[in-house]
């Protein structure tokens, strides 16, 4: 059986035994005929709120938060949709400013946000990122379950009027991405972030794909993204060819719920028993740019793996771990998974992306993990995990050892789907 594996911005083409593979993937939804006056009939006709027009006062500050790069968000196509219907209803172009959701990862470039965005808009309006470790560009709002300050960057918080942008997707331990993520942890201080991405957070088997409401991490973050005031929501939902399956905007919340529901029905697919083999993916790029992201791919692919099971993932990783991380320094500072994990358990033991190395560790605590991906065997084997050249003979060698009654599963587009045993 050939399938093709969602990585980098291509294919993997990997041949897999034919009667004891099964290919796990969301339910494929067209994309809308016409993309731009969907989204002009979400913002008029939004989801449990106002019109955006009644929005814009006169001299109102206007912040629009956007994904950074490591999402597939189509900015370059929303952002100039939004910021012309904006404009159309008589607001000054300086009036508006762009916030890029960095969450604690990198900075963009002026050029990635000109692919993200489009030189265009670049060109012609204040595009800033979000400074997770600067507490003076930060204000605090309270404090989160643990005591620490919830720092939300001033922009957002001084603005008039906050447009949250992003996709809808599945996450690994928030539920769902998009809504109040956002604002927490899209635009809060890395502080912040790492309370509410706490051991004991991530702990809770409710922070999980497909739970919000319940989910002890997600609630935080919800009402910490409350505390700055109302926000109207332009969230979108994706196919498998980035294509816009629908669009939801309005109340933070409200949308937000519509969208994760329009998600679910496509992206969790059930089976009746786990698995001996999983293959998954990181959904190509641009979440499999880094191996930091490719852990919510083994999140999706463990899911429905027997205990001891062989999970592969496929990610490119063209930024490696990324090399000197918060997470690859942690990686490098414990000699094996395990231990990892014990220094999660200290008392006062706290790491920027610890979130990321402890949920990697778990998996690798009940299964057996191999990765292929653009990065040298070396820099795998520092992360504690094993190489793979080539998925097709690796799996083969396993259905071999385990007889003719292993079954083996494929998530090509890895942690857009949510796979559960019934």
């Amino acid at each position: 059986m050939k399938v093709g594996l969602a990585y980098g911005e291509g294919v993997l083409g990997v041949d897999l035994p034919e009667d004891q593979t099964t290919v796990i993937q969301p339910a494929h939804r067209p994309g809308l005929p016409d993309e731009g006056a969907a989204l002009r009939a979400a913002l008029e006709n939004p989801i449990g709120c106002a019109p955006l027009a009644e929005w814009l006062r006169p001299g109102a500050r206007i912040v629009i938060l956007f994904t950074d790069i490591t999402r597939a968000t189509p900015n370059h196509r929303l952002i100039p949709w939004l910021v012309s219907y904006i404009e159309s209803m008589g607001v000054q172009r300086d009036q508006i400013t762009l916030l890029n959701q960095l969450g604690t990862h990198r900075p963009n470039t002026k050029a990635e946000l000109e692919k993200m965005l489009t030189p265009e808009v670049v060109a012609r309006y204040r595009v800033l990122n979000h400074e997770p470790e600067n507490h003076d560009a930060c204000v605090a709002l309270g404090t989160t379950r643990t005591g620490v300050p919830a720092w939300i960057n001033r922009h957002c918080v001084e603005a008039d009027v906050r447009i949250v942008t992003g996709f809808i997707e599945p996450h690994f331990f928030a539920g769902f991405s998009g809504g109040p993520k956002g604002i927490m942890p899209g635009v809060a201080h890395v502080e912040t972030v790492m309370s509410n991405h706490g051991a004991a957070n991530l702990s809770d088997p409710r922070a999980t794909f497909g739970i919000c409401e319940g989910n002890p991490l997600w609630e935080e973050l919800r009402d910490i993204a409350l505390r700055v005031g109302p926000s109207f929501l332009l969230n979108v939902t994706l196919n498998d060819e980035r294509q816009i399956t629908g669009v939801f905007a309005g109340d933070l919340l409200k949308a937000h719920r519509a969208g994760r529901d329009f998600v679910r029905e496509s992206a969790m697919q059930r089976v009746a028993q786990p698995f001996d083999v999983v293959v998954t993916t990181n959904s190509g790029y641009p979440l499999d740019q880094n191996l930091y992201q490719g852990i919510k791919g083994m999140s999706a692919g463990a899911r429905i793996l027997k205990p001891g099971g062989l999970l592969v993932l496929a990610a490119e990783c063209r930024e490696g771990v990324p090399a000197g991380s918060p997470y690859d320094r942690l990686l490098r500072e414990a000699s094996s998974p395990e231990e990892i994990l014990a220094l999660l358990a200290t008392p006062g033991f706290v790491r920027p992306e610890q979130w990321q190395a402890q949920i990697q560790s778990l998996i690798q605590g009940r299964f057996r993990v191999r990765v292929v991906s653009s990065m040298p065997p070396e820099v795998l084997r520092a992360a504690h995990l094993e190489p793979c050249e080539d998925i097709g003979m690796l799996v083969r060698e396993e259905v071999g050892r385990l007889g003719h009654g292993a079954r083996v599963a494929v998530l090509p587009q890895g942690p857009l789907t949510i796979p559960y045993v019934a």
